[in-house]
């Protein structure tokens, strides 16, 4: 089930900045990155921007041959593998893990890296790079979001170090329905992100 989220500018922001959602997969090192799932733009103070996360996710990967797979449907316990077939390079399901809380990526090629995707509404949410054959990408997210106003960032780009110094807002959505993200403060004021509204699945 989709959790309906709504985003509202109460803030004093006069330099129309823009907000951007993202998770964090857990224990991820310096191979997997952080990538700008949604960014919301050109949203006036008194106005809202509606969306929708949704709880199921897809995955999807390109080779060194520069090739890359449809999306397919994931849930947490799934194990992928990138391997060859009599037509060439293929993603499948492949086994279950033995945990509950990820999704697995293989890379059961002979030769040469592949890097592996999350996504969630079609849209990138995590990236893991220069997976070598033998090696496997392990995604696990809690049920958070983060949130921050930024600026220069667009869907779907890896954010930068810089960048997420300045998000540092984190935002549960275990057993949560619908809830509304309201910005306030602005105008020499520091810029607060949370959730109000809040109904409860």
């Amino acid at each position: 089930m989709d959790i309906k989220l709504t985003y509202r500018n109460n803030s004093n922001d006069a330099a129309n900045s823009s907000i951007v959602v993202f998770q964090k997969s857990v224990n991820a090192d310096y191979d997997e990155l952080a990538v700008a799932w949604k960014v919301i733009k050109n949203c006036g103070t008194g106005e809202f921007h509606p969306f929708r996360f949704p709880m199921g996710m897809q995955v999807a990967c390109s080779d060194n041959d520069g090739n890359y797979t449809q999306l397919q449907d994931a849930v947490n316990t799934n194990v992928f593998s990138l391997g060859r077939s009599d037509s060439g390079n293929q993603l499948s399901l492949s086994s279950l893990s033995t945990s509950s809380k990820e999704v697995d990526v293989r890379n059961d090629l002979d030769y040469g890296a592949i890097q592996a995707g999350i996504y969630k509404d079609s849209r990138l949410l995590a990236l893991k790079t220069n997976i070598s054959p033998g090696e496997k990408a392990v995604f696990e997210f809690k049920p958070t979001i983060w949130v921050g106003v930024v600026s220069g960032v667009e869907e779907g780009d890896v954010m930068n170090s810089a960048v997420m110094s300045d998000v540092n807002t984190e935002i549960s959505l275990l057993g949560i329905a619908s809830a509304d993200i309201v910005l306030t403060g602005g105008d020499n004021n520091p810029y607060r992100l949370g959730l109000e509204n809040i109904r409860r699945a």
